[in-house]
């Protein structure tokens, strides 16, 4: 299980609706919408 950085929801990572890359870590979405606002700003979401 892997938490979404956005929503903080826990999510699957084999069913997540998206993931991304940055700085060398895989972040995991719940949906599109998270997925996108992390890819627009993923220094505000990113650990």
């Amino acid at each position: 299980m892997a938490i979404d950085p956005v929503c903080k929801m826990e999510v699957n990572e084999d069913g997540a609706a998206g993931k991304s890359e940055h700085g060398g870590t895989t972040y995991y979405f719940c949906s599109a919408a998270c997925k996108k606002a992390f890819d627009e700003d993923p220094g505000r979401y990113a650990r």
